[in-house]
């Protein structure tokens, strides 16, 4: 079976995320065991919360590190939620800057909308191309989160291919999930967005190589 690591640090919801990949067909262990993590066949990182928090908690147990050396051996790592925003450069929340992992050029900020945060069952505009969302391209995903990456700058030169970019909506269009070489990350919930969400960590665990 897939070795998958659910990365656990202190933030996230780490049991619901176990469940939903054993029922992806997953063997899942917990842990924020640095040689665990790093042999595993794909890593997930769930965040909930503050921008800073998770940030701050992430680096306490050298999962900046973990990440960072995973994706320099091309081991794919999964980042849900909060755990897709540090991906990125800089999260801004009330007025603080934050560093975030950097993997991705950009900023997360608030959502222009009148009413935050973005909660409940929402479409995406899934990539033409996507593994992730194969076979569930008209379905609907479950968001919680008031802040977003919503615009994309990563230019990407041959021979390496496209990111695969899905969008969403709530006041503006912000992403929902990107699948860029082994970094694949969802700013909604597959672990509470029922059949479809399972669907789709099945897509990613088919994408890990053993």
């Amino acid at each position: 079976m897939t070795q998958v690591v659910v990365f656990d640090y202190g933030t996230g919801n780490v049991h619901s995320a176990v469940k939903a990949l054993e029922l992806a067909g997953a063997d899942v262990t917990l842990t924020s065991d640095r040689k665990v993590a790093l042999e595993a066949d794909g890593l997930v990182v769930p965040g909930v919360g503050a921008f800073s928090a998770v940030m701050e908690a992430l680096k306490a147990v050298r999962g900046d590190e973990i990440v960072d050396r995973r994706l320099a051996g091309g081991r794919p790592v999964l980042g849900i939620c909060v755990g897709m925003q540090v991906l990125f450069e800089h999260g801004v929340e009330r007025g603080i800057d934050t560093e975030g992992l950097g993997e991705w050029p950009g900023t997360v900020t608030e959502l222009p909308a009148a009413i935050l945060p973005h909660m409940g069952w929402n479409t995406v505009t899934s990539a033409p191309d996507s593994e992730l969302f194969r076979g569930i391209e008209e379905e609907r995903f479950y968001f919680v989160h008031s802040y977003a990456a919503q615009s994309w700058t990563l230019e990407v030169m041959p021979p390496f291919p496209e990111p695969r970019l899905t969008w969403a909506e709530h006041g503006a269009p912000f992403l929902a999930a990107i699948e860029n070489g082994p970094l694949s990350a969802t700013q909604f919930h597959p672990e509470k967005s029922g059949a479809a969400g399972i669907h789709l960590l099945k897509n990613w665990i088919g994408t890990l190589r053993h």
